[in-house]
């Protein structure tokens, strides 16, 4: 850790030959991986250079609204794809079945006495399924016309809604995103696709986007200002 102009700084020397910075949810918590090679006075130079973007980005995520802690009992608030539910627990004997209704109702069908964490992981396969069901068709379109291939699988992620490894064409999308709108999922889902052309987030990068999603940055301020579930960002 390095201190900069009272930001803390995480730094990761790895095998890699351009520095990496980015600022991380849920209070803007920065990293930066930089070459093996660099010395903390040319990170700190780096940083420094950045100060003001660095502190735009932590002011966005501190000012980015939190969902509370949630108990998995019946009245609660979750989200489905941009929707609000409200969460009916309903216990009975057998298989744990969740029911996205047309009234606003999210039943969950769970056997008595389950702990909040194993409903959790009910809830957390469910959207996966979700998920799973919408992710194909929209990676068919996509790839069309970025016009590149990928690989793609769905993980609970720490810090990130997605990621990309360009050298195996493999794609990331977080479980997160199965509670926000449906454009924000083809925002992160374009954005990884574009990385296949572009590894960095540069100006080619961006323009590849523009070109591709013209919407994005709509998309992207949607998904910044979407409430957070900041028990599941970690560091």
């Amino acid at each position: 850790m390095i201190r900069v102009q009272s930001i803390d700084v995480q730094v990761i020397r790895k095998g890699i030959k351009n520095l990496h910075l980015g600022v991380y949810p849920p209070n803007g918590h920065v990293r930066v991986a930089v070459p093996e090679h660099m010395n903390d006075e040319n990170v700190r130079l780096v940083i420094v250079s950045k100060l003001a973007w660095i502190k735009k980005q932590q002011k966005e995520f501190q000012n980015q609204p939190r969902q509370s802690v949630r108990a998995y009992v019946s009245g609660e608030c979750h989200y489905f794809f941009g929707k609000a539910y409200r969460l009916e627990v309903i216990e009975r004997v057998g298989k744990p079945e969740v029911q996205a209704c047309k009234s606003g109702q999210l039943k969950m069908f769970v056997k008595p006495k389950l702990e909040a964490e194993q409903k959790e992981k009910i809830l957390n396969e469910w959207y996966r399924s979700e998920l799973k069901k919408v992710v194909p068709e929209l990676f068919e379109k996509w790839t069309k016309r970025v016009g590149k291939e990928a690989s793609w699988n769905i993980r609970k992620m720490k810090t990130k809604w997605g990621s990309c490894n360009p050298d195996k064409a493999s794609i990331l999308l977080n479980l997160e995103l199965a509670k926000k709108p449906m454009e924000c999922l083809e925002y992160i889902l374009v954005h990884e696709l574009v990385h296949l052309h572009e590894r960095h987030h540069n100006e080619r990068f961006k323009s590849l986007l523009d070109k591709f999603l013209p919407n994005w940055k709509s998309s992207r301020i949607i998904l910044n200002t979407s409430p957070l579930a900041f028990d599941k960002w970690e560091y």
